[in-house]
């Protein structure tokens, strides 16, 4: 069960709103990662379940961030199933995030007051979502989508939260893009994490990226009561 309400987890992501998509095997490396972007100014952390050992090295973590950053919501992504999205909450995810929108996932979350993150890629879809109980809507492949999606999607749609995943660049030029078109949040993956950072074990350096990024962030989205 999560410390923190829905609405706290929200503010997380709306305060801090570059959250990073993350999976490895190593639960070592893993640890550095979160410690790294949590010194760079992360505050809503997602591991993904891409991999045979998700589970076990998530299980780990969240009692790992718990300890350490208890202000940092660990979130968990890549989720289809309601069976799944459970297995993780009782291993301690504060939010669950989908690439799809799955009913039955939409459900549990709102029985366990857990926030929810559907994945869309259609107006339509988004709408769905929405009308389901999605507290954000995770827009995917925003490489597909595009910000001029999301600025024709926010004409009919103006107060749906949304985060972009995919496609999204560790820059400047590109976060500033997505968030003058109207998302809420971007969610960035691989590319946020440089092969040589880790190869060199470069986590400070890691950190320092990240807070330059997080400083030049101006979302212009207020918090919810």
């Amino acid at each position: 069960m999560s410390a923190f309400s829905k609405i706290e987890i929200l503010n997380k992501i709306l305060d801090h709103p570059v959250v990073p998509v993350f999976y490895n095997s190593n639960l070592d490396i893993t640890k550095r990662i979160v410690e790294s972007c949590y010194n760079g100014g992360i505050r809503a952390f997602e591991f993904t379940n891409r991999g045979s050992e998700a589970f076990t090295v998530f299980s780990d973590l969240s009692k790992f961030v718990k300890s350490d950053f208890p202000d940092l919501s660990l979130g968990i992504g890549t989720i289809f199933t309601s069976s799944q999205a459970k297995l993780f909450y009782e291993a301690g995810a504060d939010f669950i995030v989908q690439p799809v929108t799955s009913k039955e996932v939409g459900e549990f979350c709102q029985e366990n007051k857990t926030l929810w993150a559907p994945g869309a890629g259609t107006v339509n879809e988004v709408y769905n979502a929405t009308k389901l109980g999605a507290d954000v809507v995770k827009l995917f492949p925003g490489n597909s989508l595009g910000p001029d999606f999301v600025k024709s999607l926010k004409g009919p749609m103006p107060g749906v939260k949304l985060m972009v995943t995919g496609g999204v660049d560790p820059t400047v030029e590109s976060i500033s893009k997505w968030f003058s078109a109207g998302v809420n949040a971007v969610g960035i993956g691989s590319q946020l994490f440089p092969k040589e950072y880790l190869e060199r074990g470069e986590f400070a350096k890691l950190s320092e990226k990240i807070a330059q990024l997080m400083l030049s962030i101006k979302p212009g989205q207020s918090t919810v009561p």
